[in-house]
Parts: C-alpha cells; sequence; structure tokens
C-alpha cells in the first residue's frame, strides 16, 4: 500500500475533472432537450456530413445497439433524418434537421462558455502544457487498458 491518499490519486482527480465537466454539459444540454450523446452525434453529423449509425457509433464511443436507439429517438424529436444510402440499400444515412441545427447552435453557445472559461483560467505556457499533459495521460491509460475479453 501507498502512504498517497486516495483523493491525491492523478486517476481520483481526472475522474473528478471529468465528472464536473459531464455534470456541467448535462446541465446544459438538458435545458435544450438533448443528452450528451444526442449533441455528440448532431456535432458529429454536422462537422462529417451524413453518417451511417455505425459510423455515428465509432465516432461518439457507443455501441451500434446504442446508437440505433439514439438515432430513432433523435429521429422522433425531428432532430435527425436518416435516408437510404446510395451505395448500400440495407444502410441508412443519418443526417441533422434544420431543427437539430438550431438546437445544436443554441447548445453550444452555452457549452463553448465553459471551453474560453477553462482557457482563460491558464496563462498560454499554462494552457499548452495542461494539454500536453493530458494527451500524455490519455495515452497511458489507453496503453493500460486491458482488451475486452471475448466469451
Amino acid at each position: 500500500m501507498t502512504d498517497i491518499p486516495v483523493e491525491e490519486y492523478l486517476c481520483t482527480r481526472i475522474r473528478r475533472a471529468e465528472q464536473a465537466l459531464m455534470a456541467h454539459h448535462e446541465a446544459v444540454l438538458r435545458g435544450h432537450g438533448l443528452t450528451m450523446t444526442q449533441y455528440t452525434v448532431l456535432l458529429t453529423l454536422t462537422r462529417e456530413g451524413g453518417m451511417s449509425a455505425a459510423q455515428v457509433a465509432r465516432a461518439c464511443g457507443v455501441t451500434q445497439q446504442s446508437m440505433a436507439s439514439v438515432l430513432t429517438t433523435m429521429e422522433g424529436k425531428a432532430l435527425v433524418r436518416r435516408d437510404p444510402s446510395p451505395v448500400h440499400a440495407k444502410v441508412q444515412i443519418a443526417t441533422p434537421t434544420e431543427d437539430g441545427r438550431a438546437v445544436l447552435d443554441l447548445a453550444y453557445q452555452e457549452v463553448i462558455v465553459l471551453e474560453r472559461a477553462l482557457t482563460a483560467a491558464f496563462a498560454p505556457d499554462e494552457h499548452a502544457a495542461l494539454c500536453a499533459l493530458l494527451e500524455r495521460a490519455t495515452a497511458v491509460l489507453v496503453e493500460q487498458t486491458p482488451p475486452a475479453r471475448t466469451r
């Protein structure tokens, strides 16, 4: 055992920062009727253009089954539409609707406030150093994550 209190572990600090970030975003997005995943879907589709459910799932880091449910919900709210792919008959391509883009624009205007506040909290060299340190920490976390086990 180590003498370092658990609240001083790097993993604990990273988790607390991530929880604070998610709590902020979820509170902001809830006001626009969006979940974090729905916001990420709209952001991804707006930036990348039309995508299949599998492509959106990979981009958002969720399973294809979860994404199918998310897209169905979003289609029901008229945030996205799905049209047959011109290349594959069984594949549908999701694109944001005008309503989806409008909701995204409003939500983004609130989400970006936190990004600007975080950036302003650090001198430019501190900001660059923090970004580099977070990238290095992320690389270690990914490297140390065991592969998924198959049954």
